[in-house]
């Protein structure tokens, strides 16, 4: 069906006409002289094929045809009027969607922290959080099925994402309570040569695992993988269960199971980044208030 052609400030000059019910005061309320709002008034009869207004020496008065407009006048106008507003809160970052990767064990830590900082800033922006381990968080950032990630170790040769670190987490020792080693105040990385050990999947966060593994390379040994699972709770009911060791964040700890102990580790130095990360040609007013609320704007960054 044909949809006929109304333009906006004849509309206007309507619902101003009809409310006043005076060519002076509705001229006078819409800044314009009363020939140019007759004129308008006038092509919108001519579009309607009937008159909207009856003449009368003391005003105007609306007819059946008038009346039967101005309600569809008003929800047209009204309905324009919010969806600039949107259109104007959205693309100044005050509402619209944020599409969030995170990695799990990040809800242990900084994640909280920075949703509440970011929901007190901007109440009306919907918040779409997603679990997911880092190696997906990317494939959704270069898919654009999500806006922001957070996850640990972030790579290089991503040369259209942007990175920032927004923490630097040191690493404990995951281990049964009975252990021997579970007496001690710190663990050497190297006591954990003869132990199996239980890491989530390489394929779901390489950086991570080849950092974790690497500090075992360090201390001179390979860690022989006994088993492999991909949250952080169930590495930790693993080694819970006495089917190996871990190495971890530090924040795991948080995560309360009978039977697993947490220990330092030395050397001691050794620390997880944790970054989040946006697409650089996208960098929307809703990403940048996201960097801010980490505490800096995103130019520059890698």
């Amino acid at each position: 069906m044909e949809r006929p052609e109304l333009p906006l400030p004849q509309l206007h000059a309507f619902v101003v006409l009809a409310e006043e019910l005076h060519f002076g005061r509705a001229a006078a309320r819409l800044g314009i002289a009363q020939p140019p709002l007759s004129q308008q008034i006038r092509r919108l009869e001519e579009k309607v094929g009937h008159p909207l207004f009856r003449r009368d020496p003391g005003g105007v008065a609306l007819t059946p045809a008038g009346r039967e407009l101005l309600p569809a006048a008003c929800r047209a106008l009204t309905g324009l009027a919010d969806a600039l507003a949107a259109a104007r809160a959205v693309g100044s970052g005050e509402a619209g969607r944020l599409r969030i990767g995170f990695s799990a064990s990040l809800a242990l830590s900084v994640l909280p922290g920075l949703l509440s900082t970011f929901r007190q800033r901007h109440p009306a922006v919907l918040l779409d959080v997603r679990e997911m381990t880092s190696a997906p968080q990317l494939a959704a950032l270069h898919e654009r099925t999500i806006d922001v990630g957070l996850l640990r170790e972030p790579p290089a040769g991503e040369p259209e994402l942007g990175f920032r670190t927004v923490l630097r987490e040191p690493f404990v020792a995951v281990l049964p309570a009975d252990h021997p080693l579970a007496a001690q105040r710190t663990v050497r990385v190297g006591q954990l040569a003869d132990e199996p050990f239980v890491l989530l999947p390489r394929e779901d966060g390489p950086p991570l695992y080849d950092r974790i593994t690497g500090l075992c390379t360090e201390a001179g040994f390979t860690p022989r993988i006994g088993q492999h699972a991909v949250e952080w709770q169930t590495v930790c009911a693993l080694v819970g269960a006495g089917l190996g060791v871990s190495l971890a964040p530090a924040s795991i700890r948080r995560i309360r199971l009978r039977g697993v102990a947490f220990r330092r580790i030395t050397p001691g130095a050794a620390r997880t980044l944790v970054a989040v990360a946006w697409r650089k040609d996208d960098p929307g007013p809703l990403v940048r208030h996201l960097l801010a609320a980490v505490g800096e704007e995103p130019a520059g960054d890698r």
